[in-house]
């Protein structure tokens, strides 16, 4: 079966994947993000991606989403007291066909489920994923920052509610 055939799942980050995932994540920052970012950044980020930290906060105040096409995990978000998106990566082979907006309707919807009055989450999206975001609906909120060498953009989707559009079928939709 050929990547533009396989199906995609969706559920949250179980023990175990937290390797695949790390490893995901660390790919598509290499080739995408570190280039702009300093040597303390890059080491700050890496730090921040470890399966050990990934397992850590998933016990504290984060929830990560996972897409797979069969075994293999081709997408994560991972999001913050359900406010914040801490990080949201798709795998190279699978970038454009919508596992981004996927991932993040899912969260939104997970989000809502636990906290109903939210209206907006937050991000701070790196200079390559800024145009992925704005077309997510989300809006900078203050210029480019870098922080520990990490290079960000605030941003903020607002209307939260009316971004839970993702399909409800038992691999899909609702967690």
């Amino acid at each position: 079966m050929g990547i533009d055939n396989m199906v995609l799942t969706y559920h949250l980050l179980a023990p175990g994947e937290e390797v695949a995932v790390s490893d995901l994540i660390i790919r598509v920052f290499d080739e995408f993000i570190a280039e702009g970012y300093s040597q303390e950044g890059v080491q700050e980020f890496l730090t921040y991606v470890t399966p050990e930290a990934l397992a850590r906060r998933a016990q504290e105040n984060h929830f990560a989403l996972v897409a797979a096409a069969g075994d293999r995990i081709v997408g994560v978000i991972e999001v913050r007291a359900c406010d914040h998106v801490s990080l949201l990566f798709v795998d190279k082979a699978f970038q454009g066909r919508g596992i981004s907006r996927t991932l993040l309707e899912q969260a939104l919807v997970h989000c809502i489920e636990s906290n109903p009055d939210l209206q907006e989450v937050s991000v701070n999206s790196s200079p390559y994923a800024v145009p992925i975001y704005e077309k997510l609906g989300f809006r900078a909120t203050e210029p480019e920052q870098t922080v520990h060498g990490i290079r960000f953009t605030p941003m903020i989707l607002k209307e939260v509610k009316g971004q839970c559009t993702a399909p409800s079928n038992s691999n899909q939709g609702r967690l």
